[in-house]
C-alpha cells in the first residue's frame, strides 16, 4: 500500500492549491455575500484544466485519475465550498452520461461542456423524493420515437445556467418499482421551465433553483440505456460521485482547521496564546486525527472508483465520515474563535454554515448509514 502521491499527483495539487489560494480564496466573502455565480472563475478553472474532471481526455476533458479529480475538489472546496459545488455539477451530471450512455451521446454532450463551456444539471430530487428515490412522481409516457416528460425536480444546482439536465423519471403506469428512465433534456425546450434562484443558508456562490417540465418532449436517442435502466444509472453514476462530497467536506475540513490553527497561536488570553491551553491543544489535536482519517477513508473509495470497483460501502463511509467531520471541525473552529468565530469577518463562519449541506446533499448522513448497515448484513 502506498500512503505518498506520485509526482503528478503532486503537481496537480500544488497547481490547484496556487489557483485557489490566488483566484478564489480572497474573493470568496465577497461571492457568498452577494450570493454571485462566478461565471469568470468557472472560465478559469477551464482554462487552467481544474473543470469537467471526470470527462475522458478523448472528450476534451483533462483525463485526470480519480484521486487527482478528488484533490482538486479538496483545494476548491478549502477556498470555497459554493463555488467547488458549482464547479462539480458538471461532473455530477457527466456520470450518468460516463456510466449509461451510448458513444454519440458521450461524444456530443461531453464535447459541449469542455469544447463550448456549457453547463448542465442532474435533475433526481423532488418535492416529495428525496432520499426516497423509489418515491419520485415524475413520469415518462412513450409515444413513437419521443418520451412526454412531467414533473418537477428541487435544490438542482446551477439550474439557471444549465444548457441541459440530466433527468431520472419513472415511466407512467409501470407496476414495476424500478421502471425508471434516464433523459438528456434540452433546457431550451418547450414546457421546461427553471424557478427562481434559491435562498440558502450556505453555498450562496452556487446557483440552486427548481425546475418543472409540463408535457416536455424529448427524443428517444436522449435515453441514457435502455428502458428501465434509469434507477440503475443513476445509483451507479452516484457511486461516483459520493467520494467526491468527501473530498469537499475534507477541504471544508482542512480549510477551518487551518483558520483555528493560526488563529489559536496568535490569539492571547491570560497573558499568552491560546495555543498554549491543554483545552484547545486537545480540540487542535482532535480536528487533526479525524480529517486524517477521513481523507484516508475518501482517498481509498477513489482509488477503488479508479481501479474500476466502486464500492457502495467504501462511498457512504468517505461521504459520512468526510461530511461529519466537516461539520464537527467548522464547529470546534468557530469555539476556538470565540465570539469573532461568530463574526462573518472570519472565514469560520462561512466554513460552519457551508459545512451542513454536506452531511444532506447527495444522499443524507443517515441514508449513508442505511447503505452501509445493508452492506455489512448482506
Amino acid at each position: 500500500m502506498e500512503f505518498i502521491l506520485s509526482e503528478e499527483q503532486q503537481a496537480i495539487k500544488a497547481m490547484a492549491k496556487d489557483f485557489i489560494n490566488h483566484e478564489i480564496l480572497p474573493f470568496a466573502r465577497e461571492y457568498d455575500e452577494s450570493e454571485t455565480f462566478p461565471t469568470h472563475i468557472m472560465d478559469k478553472l477551464r482554462e487552467y484544466g481544474l473543470y469537467n474532471l471526470s470527462i475522458p481526455e478523448r472528450f476534451g476533458g483533462p483525463g485526470i485519475d480519480k484521486l487527482s479529480h478528488a484533490l482538486i475538489v479538496e483545494e476548491m472546496a478549502r477556498g470555497c465550498a459554493g463555488i467547488a459545488t458549482s464547479a462539480e455539477a458538471n461532473s455530477l451530471a457527466s456520470y450518468p452520461i460516463l456510466v449509461g450512455g451510448n458513444e454519440k451521446q458521450q461524444n456530443t454532450y461531453f464535447h459541449r461542456l469542455t469544447k463550448e463551456g456549457q453547463y448542465a444539471s442532474f435533475a433526481l430530487t423532488e418535492p416529495q423524493a428525496g432520499s426516497d428515490v423509489m418515491g419520485l412522481s415524475s413520469t415518462v409516457e412513450r409515444f413513437g420515437d419521443e418520451y412526454v416528460l412531467n414533473g418537477e425536480k428541487c435544490f438542482i444546482t446551477n439550474a439557471s445556467y444549465a444548457n441541459f439536465f440530466v433527468v431520472l423519471a419513472k415511466i407512467k403506469g409501470s407496476e414495476q418499482s424500478k421502471d425508471f428512465v434516464a433523459l438528456i433534456v434540452e433546457s431550451d425546450l418547450e414546457g421546461v421551465k427553471v424557478g427562481p434562484k434559491e435562498k440558502k443558508m450556505g453555498l450562496r456562490a452556487s446557483d440552486t433553483a427548481s425546475v418543472t417540465f409540463e408535457e416536455v418532449r424529448v427524443p428517444i436517442e436522449n435515453r441514457i440505456g435502455n428502458e428501465g435502466d434509469g434507477f440503475k444509472i443513476f445509483m451507479k453514476a452516484l457511486s461516483h460521485a459520493r467520494p467526491m462530497v468527501g473530498a469537499q467536506s475534507l477541504g471544508i475540513a482542512q480549510g477551518a482547521y487551518e483558520q483555528a490553527l493560526a488563529y489559536a497561536k496568535e490569539r492571547k488570553q491570560f497573558g499568552k496564546p491560546i495555543s498554549q491551553l491543554q483545552s484547545i491543544q486537545f480540540m487542535l489535536a482532535d480536528m487533526a486525527i479525524n480529517i486524517e482519517a477521513a481523507r484516508l477513508l475518501v482517498y481509498k473509495s477513489v482509488y477503488l472508483l479508479q481501479q474500476g470497483t466502486p464500492s457502495a460501502k467504501a462511498a457512504s463511509f468517505a461521504k459520512c465520515f468526510a461530511s461529519d467531520t466537516a461539520m464537527k471541525v467548522a464547529s470546534d473552529a468557530v469555539q476556538i474563535h470565540g465570539g469573532y468565530g461568530y463574526i462573518r469577518e472570519y472565514h469560520v463562519e462561512k466554513y460552519f454554515r457551508d459545512a451542513k449541506i454536506m452531511q444532506i446533499y447527495e444522499g443524507t448522513n443517515q441514508i449513508q448509514r442505511v447503505v452501509i448497515a445493508k452492506e455489512i448484513l448482506s
